[in-house]
């Protein structure tokens, strides 16, 4: 890791454990980036190339408002996994309550999109799941401490 990886996850670590998380306030800007350079901005987490981000476009739960979200992923055969990790926090992400009330969403890597249907991952594959994710970044370990009794839903997007 880079020490400017380590500075961010250290100021990340920082404002997660004081309650603050800035996931919303920084979507706009980071979504229209990553959608003007075709993922070549805001593709992965600075600092580290392996952890790698895609754009979900997903829809309101309750609203049926367009929403897009900025999400670290790993790949997972045909598929890709996103974890609802909310960095920590004690509650699940919106977005992992709008998938689960509309599961055909869009997905965005790098320049290209693609038809997507989200699933719970299974209890056996979380495990191995989980650990791409650990490995991809250790945040996800700080994370689940953070999240207490919070089990962090991870949610597979299966090519439809």
């Amino acid at each position: 890791m880079t020490r400017f990886a380590e500075t961010i996850s250290a100021a990340s670590r920082f404002a997660n454990r004081r309650g603050i998380y800035a996931g919303r306030r920084s979507t706009r800007v980071h979504a229209a980036l990553y959608r003007w350079s075709k993922g070549r901005l805001g593709g992965y987490m600075p600092g580290r190339k392996s952890a790698r981000i895609l754009l979900l476009d997903h829809t309101g739960a309750k609203s049926g408002t367009p929403r897009t979200s900025p999400l670290m992923y790993v790949e997972a055969g045909a598929a890709v996994a996103i974890a609802a990790s909310k960095a920590g926090q004690p509650n699940h992400p919106a977005w992992y309550h709008n998938l689960l009330a509309h599961p055909d969403v869009t997905i965005r890597l790098d320049g290209e999109v693609r038809a997507v249907r989200a699933r719970i991952a299974t209890g056996e594959e979380y495990p191995q799941l989980w650990r791409s994710f650990v490995a991809m970044t250790p945040d996800f370990e700080f994370y689940r401490e953070q999240a207490g009794s919070r089990v962090i839903p991870i949610v597979v997007l299966e090519p439809r």
